[in-house]
């Protein structure tokens, strides 16, 4: 028999080990999380305060910003305590939570943005029908779907990964229990693991992003058959908020899993894991905000209210 000491909890690496460069860490993850807060939960309010953003699109953004709030609050307030007071012990479980809500948001999120951009395409190739394509029950189904789908992946690898053998070493070479880092310390057989974990995560990116494609494949083909110059302008604007969130989105993910293997290593994974983890929850709400005038003037109305009713009470 082979003597083995089970593992009952795991290290957090983290980002850095200079005091100094923690502490600028620290603060930098701290204001971005309260950005992120603000700016997600704000955004659901406001979507939810005005009744001229009850339309698919803006049920759709509201989801998004949920998932955004979701996944970063999986991750960033652990990375924080981390920083902050050197905290890096995390337990089995709580590890296998973080490693499962982080999948699951991160999975809905992708196929939100897919639901988005087929609901981009019925505004702008199908205008005529869009009340009739994209109706309340064919949009909470989209989100149904997302959501099913975001967490039985989130199952099917916490599942697989937590029913193998902990039993070399407990430091997690990252800053939160990312799914490739836990799967290295395992010293079970992990080639099927290792197998499904590739298939898994091509298949949910590469299905969403051939959707997300020949959406605006279509929506191009589209614009360039519109002869009036403000047709143009207006197509486009509908869609511009979205093609942004998509390249920033996946264009972090090409970048982590398509460079070469030479150049491929744990610490360009947590460099990645940072823009994707804890900055792009909080670049949504902002791209939609600032690029979006129908958000714009939601925002200044309820301020108004706000005002007069401050106003009043005094």
């Amino acid at each position: 028999m082979e003597n083995r000491t089970e593992v009952t909890g795991f290290i957090l690496l983290g980002l850095s080990s200079g005091p100094e460069l923690q502490s600028l860490l620290c603060i930098m993850f701290t204001v971005i999380y309260l950005i992120t807060l603000v700016g997600n939960l704000g955004m659901i309010t406001l979507i939810l305060l005005d009744s001229h953003l009850h339309t698919p699109m803006y049920f759709f953004l509201s989801n998004l910003s949920l998932v955004d709030f979701g996944y970063s609050s999986a991750v960033t307030p652990k990375a924080m305590a981390g920083l902050l007071i050197g905290d890096k012990l995390i337990s089995y479980n709580a590890c296998a939570a973080q490693m499962f809500f982080f999948v699951a948001f991160a999975t809905v999120e992708n196929y939100l943005l897919a639901s988005m951009a087929y609901d981009r395409y019925a505004a702008v190739c199908r205008p005529l029908h869009y009340t009739t394509t994209m109706t309340t029950s064919v949009c909470a189904l989209l989100a149904i779907g997302s959501y099913v789908c975001g967490f039985l992946n989130a199952c099917f690898h916490v599942g697989d990964i937590f029913s193998l053998t902990f039993c070399k070493s407990r430091t997690v070479h990252h800053f939160f229990c990312d799914v490739p880092a836990v799967l290295a310390l395992s010293c079970s057989e992990k080639h099927i693991s290792e197998v499904v974990l590739v298939f898994l995560s091509s298949f949910n990116v590469s299905f969403a992003l051939l959707v997300i494609l020949i959406s605006y494949l279509l929506i191009f083909v589209n614009i360039l058959k519109m002869h009036s110059a403000q047709g143009h302008r207006k197509a486009l604007s509908t869609c511009t908020s979205h093609l942004t969130t998509v390249s920033i989105f996946y264009g972090t993910i090409i970048f982590m899993y398509l460079q070469p293997s030479s150049s491929h290593s744990m610490d360009t994974d947590k460099v990645a894991s940072v823009f994707y983890a804890v900055v792009i929850p909080m670049l949504n709400p902002v791209v939609y905000s600032l690029r979006n005038k129908e958000v714009t003037s939601a925002f200044k109305k309820v301020v108004e209210k706000t005002d007069i009713s401050i106003g009043l009470g005094f």
